[in-house]
């Protein structure tokens, strides 16, 4: 029998194996809205519409039961073929990263990286196991993205390298202690709502 799935996904289990992580997705491939969870309402809500002519090249979520240096869930950008929807739980083997700080309404820069996974349902990017696989092209086009993106929003995003997906899964489980460090002793939320 399948386990239901968890009221509060910012705290489900990753269910890590290896490089591969259940990610949830909160705002989907082609999108001209920014979706968000919301712990307190456990649910996922309208966070902002997209400047004008603009929506989400990919699939967008994050890793649940992490905590980045923002504050919030380790972000992943899923590789797959069409979108989902906001709360679908997608098995993805992570591939790398683009490194990124990100600046926060009270202008410190963060970081704030962004990790990239393909699904493992994917027949498009099954043959893409790193980010030298991922044409150049899609790789500056997701970067790209979130530079405007921000930049839109009066913020700041700006990159500072790609890794591999050993750097990724690292990002992961450090995001992994990081929460359950949080959990232990509570912290004031972040003055900053979620970037994407």
């Amino acid at each position: 029998m399948p386990k239901p799935i968890p009221l509060n996904m910012a705290h489900a289990s990753s269910e890590r194996d290896k490089n591969r992580f259940t990610v949830v997705i909160e705002t989907p491939k082609g999108s001209a809205n920014k979706f968000d969870w919301d712990e307190k309402l456990r649910g996922f809500v309208l966070g902002k519409p997209l400047p004008a002519g603009s929506v989400f090249p990919y699939d967008f979520g994050f890793v649940p039961s992490t905590r980045g240096a923002d504050g919030d869930p380790v972000d992943v950008v899923v590789l797959l073929e069409a979108p989902t929807f906001p709360g679908c739980l997608v098995r993805v083997r992570l591939i790398g990263i683009i490194d990124a700080e990100q600046s926060t309404k009270r202008r410190d820069m963060v970081r704030n990286p962004r990790l990239i996974g393909v699904s493992t349902k994917s027949v498009r990017y099954a043959g893409v196991k790193s980010m030298s696989d991922l044409p150049t092209e899609l790789a500056d086009g997701i970067e790209d993205f979130f530079i405007s993106y921000n930049q839109a929003a009066g913020k700041t995003f700006r990159v500072v390298g790609r890794h591999g997906k050993r750097k990724a899964v690292e990002l992961v489980r450090e995001g992994e202690v990081e929460f359950r460090r949080s959990k232990r002793s509570p912290k004031p939320a972040p003055a900053h709502k979620r970037a994407g």
